[in-house]
Parts: C-alpha cells; sequence; structure tokens
C-alpha cells in the first residue's frame, strides 16, 4: 500500500472577483479596523510619520485620516467603493505630491501596516499578496530621493 504524504495545503492565494482581500479580511467592520490599527501602530512606533499627517489634541493621528483611509482601503481590496463616492478618484501621488515620501518614510510606513497585519492576524497567501501590493504602492508614492 502506498504512503499518503500529508502534506499542508498550499497557501498560493490570488484574488478574483469573487474572492477578493475584502472578503478574506472579513468586509468593512474588519478593513476599518486594519485602518484604526495601522495608524495606532504610526501613532506608537514611528513618531516621523506620525507628524507628516494632521494629528488630534492627542497628538494622534486625527479621526478624519482614520476615516478616508478606511474608506480608501475597503475600495482598493475590493469592497464597495465608498471613498470614490464621497471623495472622487483616489489619485494617490496627486493627494501625496506635497509631501516629502522618501525612502525612509515609505519603509515606516510598510513598519507600521506591517504591525498592523500582524495585529489582525492576517497570514498566508493573503498575507503574502497584501505585503507585497503594499510595497508596490509604496514605492510608487516615493517623491524625494534618499
Amino acid at each position: 500500500m502506498p504512503i499518503e504524504l500529508k502534506l499542508p495545503p498550499s497557501d498560493d492565494w490570488v484574488p478574483t472577483l469573487d474572492d477578493t482581500p475584502f472578503a478574506r479580511l472579513g468586509g468593512e467592520a474588519a478593513v476599518i479596523a486594519l485602518a484604526e490599527a495601522f495608524y495606532d501602530a504610526m501613532d506608537a512606533t514611528e513618531p516621523a510619520l506620525a507628524r507628516i499627517h494632521e494629528l488630534d489634541e492627542a497628538g494622534r493621528v486625527n479621526r478624519g485620516t482614520r476615516e478616508r483611509f478606511g474608506l480608501f482601503l475597503i475600495g482598493w481590496l475590493g469592497g464597495p467603493q465608498h471613498y470614490a463616492a464621497q471623495h472622487g478618484h483616489p489619485r494617490l501621488r496627486m493627494r501625496h505630491g506635497h509631501v516629502p515620501v522618501n525612502v525612509a518614510m515609505r519603509d515606516a510606513w510598510l513598519r507600521s501596516m506591517a504591525r498592523a497585519l500582524d495585529s489582525r492576524g492576517v497570514t498566508g497567501g493573503l498575507r503574502r499578496f497584501l505585503d507585497d501590493r503594499f510595497a508596490q504602492v509604496a514605492d510608487f508614492l516615493r517623491n524625494t530621493e534618499g
């Protein structure tokens, strides 16, 4: 009798129209929680990056910024296009053009997102996909040497 190998299932997940990162993360509430975790991580560990955002009286990235990013993420991850309905096309480079984004800021942003994904328990193929996509976008937004 042949020996059957018990290998772990492959987790080479890639999104489809029916299986989006938005759905995999758990929908709107989960994506909003990811956006909050992202800014919480930034506030706690990346003060230089946090300071380039509008801050509230407590010195934390303000509620409006958090809400806009949450709406953006919902649509960007394959959910409803609430951001576009309220704010128009994201135009990421234009909207970030007034902020010098260099390698250090890009990397601080990516560290904050990695901490947020860790805190939300995002792993496996979904995590690999998101890490790659976030890195692509963060690098795309660089507009300053260094």
